[in-house]
C-alpha cells in the first residue's frame, strides 16, 4: 500500500525569522505599522524606503535592540519578543546587524574593540576569543589598526 500525500498537507517549515502585525511609536509618531514579514533560512532581504519610515527601527526590533511595542517576533518558530510576553535579549538572539555607520571606539584598536564586546567572557579568553573571530572575518591581520586605518566594510566587519 502506499500514502499519498499532497503538497498541501505538507507543513511549510519555519520562517527564520517572523514579525507579525509588528508596531512601533516614538512620542506619537507611528513609524512601524503593522508589518508582516518572513524571511526564509539563506534569504537576502533588501528593505528600501524614505529615512524615517521604520526601515531601521524594524531591524532593531529584530535583534532585539528594541522592546516590541505591538505584535510579535519569532526566530525559527519560536516566539522570541511579544509585548508584557517574551523578550529573549540581543546576545541570545544570534541576529546580527551591520550598521552604515560604524560604532568603533577610534581610540581603540581593532582587537580591542571586539574584546570590549566579549564582557561575558573571564577575561583570561577575551583575547583569544576575538582573534578567533577577526580570523573568521579575514580581519586577523588587522588586529593592532585602528578604525579611521580600515575600509568602510573592513569597519562594517568588525
Amino acid at each position: 500500500m502506499t500514502a499519498t500525500v499532497s503538497l498541501s498537507e505538507v507543513a511549510e517549515p519555519a520562517s527564520a525569522l517572523s514579525l507579525r502585525d509588528v508596531q512601533h511609536t516614538f512620542a506619537a509618531n507611528k513609524v512601524v505599522k503593522g508589518i508582516d514579514l518572513d524571511i526564509a533560512q539563506g534569504e537576502v532581504v533588501c528593505l528600501l524606503g524614505p529615512s524615517g519610515c521604520g526601515k531601521t527601527t524594524l531591524l532593531r526590533i529584530a535583534a532585539g535592540l528594541e522592546v516590541v511595542q505591538e505584535g510579535t517576533v519569532s526566530l525559527e518558530g519560536q516566539a522570541i519578543a511579544a509585548p508584557g510576553k517574551r523578550h529573549v535579549p540581543p546576545e541570545k538572539r544570534n541576529v546580527g546587524l551591520a550598521f552604515q555607520d560604524s560604532a568603533l571606539f577610534p581610540h581603540l584598536s581593532v582587537l580591542e574593540n571586539v574584546t570590549f564586546g566579549l564582557k561575558h567572557l573571564p577575561s583570561s579568553q577575551r583575547r583569544e576569543r576575538a582573534l578567533e573571530l577577526l580570523t573568521q572575518l579575514g580581519m586577523a591581520d588587522y588586529a593592532d589598526t585602528y578604525p579611521h586605518m580600515l575600509s568602510g566594510g573592513q569597519q562594517q566587519r568588525v
